[in-house]
């Protein structure tokens, strides 16, 4: 749905609130899709790899970034001035109602020719994430939850696998710079012990949007900001998986460890997490 077809809350009477629910979906959905496409284009346009210049590419990436954020920023605040935004680039505040978003989450990859990276956007309302979306502009899959509503790929229903063996299943495990690298070590040690796969993709959001799509089993890290976090852990709960209570205390502003996974593999994960 192009973003042009869609109305503007700011243009029209007053919405009761489920409609008003209804529009922000809809409008999310089309601000993920507007956003990949630049992303798209940018990746596609991005410098030449061979001799790869880690500098230029992270400046090209920087300057993406806040390409993409700000598009994302400026469609979502005309639409809801009523809201409060924030963005991992840009910053922003986190009122009551606020729009939570990651341009492109696996900037890693993006910089290194790896199509696997994806825009994020949740809404939080009165703390409690209300809509997670999640678009994958390289293979144009949008994983997209509206509370109570369930979560859908393309606008079909999916759940998570169901699996509940460990030894059966397939984790990912993500790393954050703001522990120590040894406690990562630690955590793939304990998963891998009891059995299960482990693998890292380069970016958590899209993880969290293949758990709830029951294309892994479960996903695992340390610490984790909101903006990567938030619409994919809406996305698990509405697909039939178990989350972690991911904005108790400060959340939000500061973070959080995170899992989610099928209710079948929580015990031996949040064991393995240390959060028994």
């Amino acid at each position: 749905m192009a973003f042009s077809n869609i109305a503007r809350a700011s243009d029209t009477a007053p919405l009761p609130t489920a409609e008003r629910g209804d529009l922000r979906f809809s409008v999310a959905c089309a601000v993920a899709r507007e956003a990949g496409a630049l992303a798209r284009r940018r990746f596609n346009g991005r410098p030449g790899t061979t001799g790869i210049n880690l500098k230029g590419h992270q400046d090209y990436l920087s300057a993406v970034d806040a390409e993409v954020e700000t598009l994302v920023r400026m469609r979502l605040v005309e639409s809801f001035p009523e809201d409060s935004f924030f963005g991992e680039e840009g910053g922003g505040s986190f009122d009551s109602n606020v729009w939570v978003v990651d341009p492109i989450d696996g900037t890693a990859n993006f910089v290194r020719g790896i199509a696997q990276f994806c825009i994020s956007i949740a809404y939080v309302s009165d703390g409690r994430t209300q809509i997670g979306i999640i678009y994958d502009p390289m293979h144009d899959e949008l994983f997209a939850a509206e509370r109570g509503r369930g979560a859908t790929l393309n606008g079909e229903l999916i759940r998570v696998s169901g699996l509940a063996d460990m030894q059966s299943a397939t984790i990912e495990a993500g790393w954050s710079t703001r522990l120590p690298l040894a406690r990562y070590v630690e955590l793939v040690d304990r998963v891998l012990a009891d059995g299960a796969g482990v693998r890292r993709g380069g970016s958590g959001a899209l993880a969290l949007a293949y758990v709830a799509a029951g294309r892994i089993d479960g996903y695992c890290e340390l610490h984790m900001n909101s903006w990567d976090a938030l619409a994919g852990l809406l996305l698990i709960e509405e697909a039939g998986g178990w989350v972690n209570d991911f904005l108790a205390s400060s959340g939000l502003r500061d973070g959080n460890i995170v899992l989610g996974c099928t209710s079948g593999l929580k015990d031996p994960l949040v064991e393995a997490m240390g959060m028994a």
